[in-house]
């Protein structure tokens, strides 16, 4: 079962070109840190900046990288479904072991069209797929009774909730059934998240801090949550400062102060001002990750 601390892994940089030498020694060290999964190419990892080849690359090196220690969930997500069932088949001919598939941006689909789109893709590969549901991001939010209807298909398995709204896990359980994998989109309300039956996290907070935020998902599923909730008072502020600007950018920052990674990102994103630096380097100071 796909569950607990999953890195929305962000796609290090060298000289403007994709970095596979840092990424592995990433894929290592989350590994060794207790991450109980990855993922490659999300937005986190930059996919809308990265050429079909880099996306391809990427998930291709880290799956082979992960070498089956950990699940490696691989995005697949498009606007278009044909691109989509290119890059979901792509993940599946290379072994990534499950495909996350944004819910499409910009063209805004009615209910209907995520049903079709999503079928789709289900039906080209034999990957099992996780809904990615981000409306802030994608401008279309699927309702609890369309995910209903998609869990019935055998190999949507689960999803990636992002919109904050805590009673949504309730109502997935009742639509989609208790077995149904849901998994955080927001590190900040990933606490409240497991506590209505949600099981893990795939989190941006985890690419600076994957041992915590690895001991706080084992807590809230052991039930602990004396435990977890000293956890998330440890890393909230990080929660916070993350995403004051762009939450990848603010990540490989952070990266950065750790010495695993630079802190380059392709444009239209730029690096972080020196009010969010200063937050983030608080917030890790207060996490106890650097001194």
């Amino acid at each position: 079962m796909i569950k607990g601390s999953i890195p929305a892994l962000v796609t290090p940089f060298k000289n403007g070109a994709v970095d596979l030498d840092t990424l592995k020694k990433l894929v290592d060290w989350h590994v060794a840190e207790g991450s109980s999964g990855l993922v490659p190419v999300g937005t986190t990892g930059e996919s809308p900046t990265l050429s079909h080849e880099e996306h391809e690359a990427v998930v291709e090196a880290t799956v082979k990288f992960a070498a089956g220690r950990v699940p490696v969930i691989a995005g697949a997500g498009s606007n278009n479904t044909v691109e989509g069932i290119r890059l979901i088949q792509h993940a599946e001919r290379v072994g990534a072991d499950a495909a996350l598939v944004v819910t499409p941006y910009y063209n805004k689909p009615t209910q209907a069209g995520l049903i079709a789109h999503f079928t789709a893709l289900h039906d080209c590969c034999t990957l099992p797929i996780i809904i990615y549901n981000i409306p802030g991001r994608s401008v279309v939010d699927m309702s609890p009774e369309t995910m209903g209807e998609l869990a019935k298909l055998p190999r949507i398995i689960g999803v990636k909730d992002a919109t904050g709204k805590i009673e949504r896990v309730s109502m997935q359980r009742a639509s989609c059934g208790p077995e149904f994998i849901q998994l955080s989109g927001e590190d900040a309300t990933a606490l409240g998240f497991n506590a209505h039956g949600g099981t893990g996290c795939i989190s941006v907070t985890a690419n600076v801090a994957p041992r915590l935020c690895a001991e706080f998902q084992a807590a809230t599923l052991a039930g602990d949550y004396r435990l977890a909730l000293e956890l998330q008072d440890r890393l909230m502020p990080l929660h916070e400062a993350i995403f004051i600007e762009p939450g990848l950018a603010g990540a490989k920052y952070g990266l950065s102060l750790l010495n695993r990674c630079s802190q380059d990102v392709r444009l239209p994103l730029v690096g972080l001002t020196d009010g969010t630096k200063d937050r983030i380097k608080a917030a890790m100071r207060f996490a106890g990750l650097i001194n």
